[in-house]
């Protein structure tokens, strides 16, 4: 008979405290236990006999000290934190997480959940003797290495933790996939980066933690038939950090707190821009911009997507002469028109331009390759360099930083790999160039070159940096995440909001998305996925862009993008006819919104806060909210309700017949609502029939609300700030922190903003306007603030930064 083989034991044989950390020795490895606050702590887990000591690129360094304690009892060792309560099993290493009140937050099994699997690691070397073959892509020309030589890289680890998560236990986060999953629960995720998909190591839980995998390399998140854990590519070791929370704001604090706070994008970046694939001279951007403001309808970013450089010259950092024959006065022009320029940069750059041979000059690409390497600082440098001398110093305002994957083998098949193969294709591909324990992390290295390049220039512009890729920490680097090179259709609209919500959830406070679809006819590849070859033609399809742009007024950014058809408002119709209108009240609701859309851009840098919040946010003790996919707050006072099916014509603009205008809606329990149109009030905890018309889409207001809002302006340049209307939705209490600064500027860096405490007291029908705190240049010493209870004006009060107190 077959002998069972024993492995390693995993039973505890030492324990050692030093000033920062409790360290556990096994003979299945070493852990280190390191409290980083009250409500985090992380966990490493090794097989060598030290610990690594580099700081990680996703994490920031902390040197602050949290009281912490333990202590050993016969079967247990019990790690307390003010937050945490940390239960070993001695004989497993088995860990169960409780808060301090000592209610159970998760475990692993009794029998253990952690695992290193060690295997070597190899480096390919990419010589004239490497089989590489060269394909044409909608991204461009891309090499696919078919063989190469291999090299001894080092040991490295395939890693797992287990859990037992509990019966209605809802998790979230994981990035953005694109399948339209919410609740992870129940599912198997593949974690790496795609041209739509965006991997992030981080979960949140309905139970009041989150668990952030301090990993640079792709994951699977599972929960079937197969079992509960998260499985990591490749690792030195298995290294993570616990947080509790009893909010969705506290967790991603905890998350912020280790790898760092958002920054603050420019006031402009929460207007409308308008982008297609693509403008192709100076002229067609300037005739567009002037039709706009002919229009008398709001702009505030002009985006010029790929192939501005001259023909042939793929990803060359300056612009055509004949075609952009002076972009500094372009640019100048749409300033003086309150217009910013955005401008597609891209990693990689065909050999004939200067920029590659630069590049090569200073051995600063990848081998074998066209793409710059960002993990080297020179490389970082360089590509800023190539970046500011032929468009920064014409005055460019932001970066679109299009294939931060930057590989994307999915782009190079006919038809959909399934998601395994995607996986194993992802992280085989970008270890050709990438050390494998970082092939998840290239977007990150990417951003970061781009925000202390021009941080290292000036101060007085902010990095905005819209990318289709995102990793651990990228939030402090000036980015937006956009959910890539999606297809228009119905279904697709649909997934977009669990994408967004999850991506929201996975720390990543600026998410947007291509307005209308990017791809709007059939194609002969799998992504090429629109169901309208007429484009705006078709009236199903003004139909869905209609849809999808109600929706993206109550995104963090607002952005209409696309190719196969043109995208500026004109396309779908004139004034006077609802697609056309529709379409301009609702851009104008946007700008109305302004005051209240900044100052919760204010609190996502200083308090953490998320503006596109799933519904747990505010109501996590209802269990009802959690698998609501088509409905989120937009901060905490609105509820944005999409409507994601046809109601009035199929493609080729044929009517629907016997088509409801409503939608299905649930008003959450602990709280009444307002509807946001009407003004009907409205009692929480059930389902409702929504009316959802084309000109609107259900939105309500949370009883106790205050929103800020402003009149309909051209531009945020010219948004007051010293003329406010706060409009008071009764019926609870409620408040408000209202925010703002010098617009687009690091100031604020140094404490140059003010903030006002507004709060109202239902019973007492007061509004307190709290003393300002704070100044900054140039700020208006007096506010005039139009109180407005729901739709009645009650009374202009001139404040002048001290409390003032309003009777209603």
């Amino acid at each position: 008979m077959l002998t069972a083989r024993k492995g390693p034991k995993k039973s505890i044989n030492t324990i050692h405290r030093t000033d920062r950390a409790l360290i556990l020795n096994t003979e299945s490895g070493n852990l280190k236990l390191e409290p980083y606050s009250d409500a985090i702590i992380r966990i490493t887990y090794t097989l060598a006999d030290s610990f690594k000591e580099t700081q990680s690129p996703g994490t920031i360094d902390h040197n602050e000290k949290c009281i912490w304690s333990y202590k050993e009892e016969e079967s247990e060792i019990i790690l307390n934190t003010k937050s945490i309560r940390l239960v070993i099993n001695k004989t497993t290493c088995s860990f169960a997480y409780y808060d301090s009140n000592g209610n159970l937050l998760t475990k692993e099994p009794v029998k253990g959940g952690k695992t290193l699997i060690s295997y070597n690691a190899y480096r390919s070397v990419l010589d004239e003797n490497s089989l590489v073959e060269k394909i044409e892509t909608p991204d461009g020309i891309k090499e696919i290495i078919i063989d190469s030589k291999k090299e001894f890289y080092k040991k490295l680890n395939h890693t797992r933790i287990e859990f037992e998560w509990e019966d209605g236990e809802a998790l979230f986060g994981m990035g953005q996939q694109e399948e339209g999953v919410l609740n992870l629960r129940g599912s198997r995720r593949y974690v790496h980066q795609a041209n739509m998909k965006i991997a992030m190591p981080f979960i949140v839980s309905t139970r009041g933690y989150g668990i952030l995998l301090d990993t640079y390399s792709p994951i699977i998140f599972n929960d079937n038939e197969y079992g509960s854990y998260i499985y990591n590519e490749s690792a030195e070791e298995l290294d993570f950090y616990f947080i509790q929370g009893d909010s969705f704001d506290a967790i991603i604090g905890g998350y912020r707190f280790i790898t760092g706070k958002a920054s603050m994008l420019p006031k402009w970046a929460f207007g409308y821009f308008q982008s297609i694939e693509r403008y192709e001279s100076q002229q067609e951007i300037m005739d567009t911009v002037e039709e706009y403001r002919r229009r008398g309808v709001p702009l505030d970013c002009i985006v010029l997507d790929w192939q501005y450089w001259e023909e042939g010259m793929w990803g060359q950092k300056s612009f055509d002469s004949l075609r952009f024959p002076t972009p500094k006065r372009m640019i100048e022009t749409l300033h003086e028109n309150g217009v910013n320029f955005m401008i597609s940069i891209w990693p990689n750059m065909f050999n004939q331009t200067e920029n590659y041979k630069e590049m090569v000059a200073n051995n600063c690409l990848f081998q074998h390759s066209e793409i710059y390497d960002a993990f080297d600082d020179q490389a970082c440098s360089l590509f800023w360099k190539q970046v500011s001398e032929g468009l920064f110093i014409k005055g460019v305002d932001a970066w679109w930083c299009d294939a931060s994957e930057p590989f994307s083998p999915e782009w190079n098949s006919p038809i959909k790999p399934e998601p395994d193969q995607n996986y194993l294709n992802f992280h085989n591909t970008a270890k050709n160039y990438i050390n494998e324990e970082f092939t998840n992390a290239y977007s990150l290295r990417h951003a970061r070159a781009i925000y202390e390049g021009q941080r290292g220039e000036t101060d007085e512009k902010r990095v905005i940096n819209l990318t289709r890729s995102g990793y651990t920490g990228q939030q402090k680097y000036g980015t937006i995440l956009w959910s890539g090179d999606i297809s228009a259709n119905w279904k697709t609209l649909g997934n977009q909001i669990p994408e967004g919500l999850n991506m929201c959830m996975s720390g990543m406070p600026y998410w947007t998305l291509d307005i209308g679809g990017f791809f709007v006819k059939k194609g002969d590849m799998w992504f090429w996925d629109g169901d309208y070859e007429e484009g705006c033609e078709d009236l199903g399809y003004r139909e869905l862009y209609t849809r999808w742009l109600q929706l993206g007024t109550f995104l963090p950014i607002f952005r209409s993008h696309g190719t196969d058809t043109r995208r500026e408002i004109w396309n779908f119709g004139k004034k006077g006819e609802t697609f056309y209108d529709t379409i301009v009240n609702f851009i104008n609701l946007r700008y109305r919104l302004l005051p209240y859309i900044y100052s919760m851009a204010g609190m996502v840098t200083l308090k953490d806060y998320t503006i596109m919040r799933h519904l747990a946010f505010d109501f996590i003790d209802d269990p009802r909210v959690y698998d609501i996919k088509d409905q989120y707050m937009f901060g905490n006072a609105l509820m944005i309700c999409p409507v994601t099916e046809p109601m009035y014509y199929s493609s080729e603009s044929q009517p629907l017949k016997g088509v409801s205008k409503t939608r299905k809606v649930y008003l959450p329990l602990g709280s009444d609502w307002f509807d946001f149109w009407t003004n009907e009030k409205l009692i929480g905890g059930k389902y409702i029939s929504a009316r959802a018309s084309l000109d609107i889409i259900p939105v309500y207001v949370k009883c106790g609300a205050i929103i800020p809002m402003a009149e309909k302006v051209l531009h945020t340049g010219s948004s007051s700030e010293s003329e406010i209307k706060l409009v008071i939705y009764p019926g609870a209490n409620g408040s408000f922190k209202f925010y703002c600064d010098e617009n687009n500027n690091y100031n604020y860096e140094q404490g140059d903003y003010s903030t006002i405490d507004i709060e109202w007291n239902d019973g007492d029908k007061y509004l307190t306007i709290g003393e300002r705190q704070g100044s900054y240049k140039d700020m208006k010493e007096e506010i005039s603030f139009t109180i407005v209870l729901l739709k009645e004006e009650q009374s202009t009060l001139k404040y002048n930064g001290n409390k003032m107190i309003y009777k209603l």
